[in-house]
């Protein structure tokens, strides 16, 4: 049986690009390096850079992405630190919770999110999505 998340594996073009950038920019610690590849953490998040072959149109645009959790309270002071860094943005928030789109790197989708599934589940019963029902 799955117990829970384990890690997210990232493939990269450039690692100490991307080091720093997930280091520096978003502040995942650094654990270990190696000639092609890197292990970061995040809390319990163990994230994976992995030297391969990286292209625009592997990544496509759709929905898929990789969300990270934020504070109220540190939200504006991220989002300041993203757009002073010049990191692009992907998408516009329209969901519960503040919510900045944005692109590593590479290309890959993020999410810097407030808020929880608690929280998410609270909005959606307030106003449901369409053709929506809840599992109790």
């Amino acid at each position: 049986m799955l117990t829970g998340f384990n890690h997210l594996t990232l493939a990269v073009s450039q690692l100490p690009r991307s080091v720093e950038f997930y280091h520096q920019v978003l502040g995942f610690k650094r654990e270990a390096r190696w000639a092609r590849g890197a292990y970061l953490s995040l809390g319990e998040l163990w994230l994976c850079l992995s030297v391969d072959q990286v292209r625009p149109e592997d990544l496509r645009r759709n929905y898929t992405h990789y969300a990270f959790s934020i504070g109220q309270a540190d939200f504006a002071a991220f989002a300041r630190r993203l757009r002073e860094r010049q990191v692009p943005l992907w998408k516009q928030d329209k969901s519960e919770g503040q919510s900045l789109y944005f692109l590593d790197p590479d290309g890959h989708p993020l999410e810097a999110h407030v808020g929880d599934l608690r929280s998410r589940l609270a909005a959606c019963r307030a106003s449901p999505y369409e053709g929506m029902e809840f599992f109790d």
